[in-house]
């Protein structure tokens, strides 16, 4: 990757000096793309279920290219749509237990599909402080007024409605992509329903991990197919593709496809994306222990680096969260255990909206004991000393970890 151009001059100049702040805070960030065949082990993608490179997904993908084209050609209202969408659209639908579903290129463009649409003027959102960055940029871009409340707390979401007088939408991540820490979705569905408030679930990390099945959190909250929910999903997680989708009542999705800019004026998701996607779904219906060996890894992975002295969160899903002690120390770990052949994710400001620092691992359902002990001990060995807890031991709750600001530019 090009470095900045020292001295650069013109209206882009202060790019420089941005990154030369970057630089003395540990926060540089550079793409390294990696060979097809990889031998290292990935604790850091999202391919939860381990379907990404599965023969059957892999292969429904080669043959929708195959039969429909490499790209979509158009937005979906134009000539992006065909009737392999329309067919992942009805099986993700039933699925998930919801009416009906939409299919868009991707979870950020569903995510501000979904919000932008359905907060016109005079709409009050109330949107969890630690919301991804897709949900806080529609709450950004909708027309409605946008109120933070606390990390997970019904109560403060009860707060935010009783004082507004008008439409209003709850908008919760269903499971915290940092510390992968599952939303009380009954208790806020029971806030926001106290005041006749809508409720949007983004479950990019629930599908295909938690639910019956892998059916989802807002399947397993007995929220899919209300008349006053919406959920959100990504297609790239566990159905190791590419791509999102909104689910809802039929009369919601309707209003999506006749005013959601992300749906209107976007190119349709690749014919290859929806018949990866699809074959992924059927995988899952016919091995739905899938979600709970990814819940039991990640279980053990946690288990092992606490019990190694280091500071994670105790995961909900597939997300394990290891706390670094700064930016550039967090940059150094990964790095390390990227030499030693196991690639992690590395949170940084402003990823992390506390400013904590953290070492992100995935769990996958596909990985083994040796995967696992492999990941450990490369971690441990690794592990900057100040990122050991005082004594040893579990680090159950992980005190501090939890986000609790949402800040700019997540």
């Amino acid at each position: 990757m090009p470095h900045p151009t020292p001295g650069l001059v013109g209206p882009f100049a202060w790019t420089t000096e941005a990154a030369a702040r970057r630089a003395e805070a540990g926060l540089t960030r550079a793409l390294r793309p990696r060979p097809a065949a990889w031998g290292t082990l990935d604790l850091a993608g999202n391919d939860y279920l381990g379907l990404a490179r599965h023969s059957e997904v892999t292969g429904a993908a080669a043959e929708a290219a195959g039969r429909w084209g490499a790209g979509a050609t158009g937005s979906r209202l134009v000539s992006g749509s065909t009737a392999l969408h329309a067919e992942l659209e009805r099986e993700l639908a039933d699925f998930c237990g919801a009416e009906a579903a939409l299919v868009l290129s991707s979870g950020y463009a569903a995510n501000l599909a979904a919000v932008t649409a359905l907060a016109p003027a005079g709409t009050l959102l109330v949107s969890d402080t630690s919301n991804h960055a897709s949900l806080i940029d529609g709450c950004r871009l909708a027309r409605g007024t946008t109120e933070v409340v606390a990390h997970a707390d019904p109560d403060a979401v009860r707060k935010a409605l009783a004082a507004h007088r008008g439409p209003a939408l709850g908008v919760f991540d269903a499971v915290f992509s940092v510390d992968g820490d599952a939303a009380p979705l009954p208790a806020l569905a029971a806030a926001c329903r106290e005041h006749g408030a809508g409720i949007l679930v983004d479950d990019a990390h629930g599908l295909g991990v938690l639910g019956e099945g892998g059916r989802g959190s807002a399947h397993a909250a007995e929220l899919a197919g209300a008349p006053d929910t919406v959920v959100t999903v990504t297609l790239s997680k566990s159905l190791g593709s590419q791509g999102g989708a909104v689910l809802g009542p039929a009369a919601v999705i309707d209003h999506l496809v006749n005013t959601a800019r992300t749906l209107i004026f976007d190119t349709g998701l690749a014919p290859a994306a929806a018949g990866a996607a699809l074959a992924a779904l059927r995988l899952l219906r016919a091995e739905p222990d899938r979600a709970a060996r990814v819940r039991r890894t990640a279980r053990a992975l946690y288990e092992g680096i606490a019990g190694a002295g280091l500071q994670a969160a105790r995961p909900d899903a597939a997300v394990v969260s290891v706390r670094a002690p700064s930016a550039q120390e967090a940059a150094d770990w990964a790095a390390r255990c990227r030499e030693q052949g196991v690639a992690v994710g590395c949170f940084r400001p402003p990823s992390v909206p506390d400013g904590i620092s953290r070492l992100r691992l995935t769990a996958r359902a596909d990985l083994t004991s040796a995967d696992l002990d492999r990941a450990l001990t490369v971690l441990t060995r690794t592990a900057p000393p100040s990122a050991r807890r005082a004594g040893g031991g579990g680090a159950a709750g992980a005190p501090g970890v939890r986000p609790s600001v949402q800040g700019p530019g997540r």
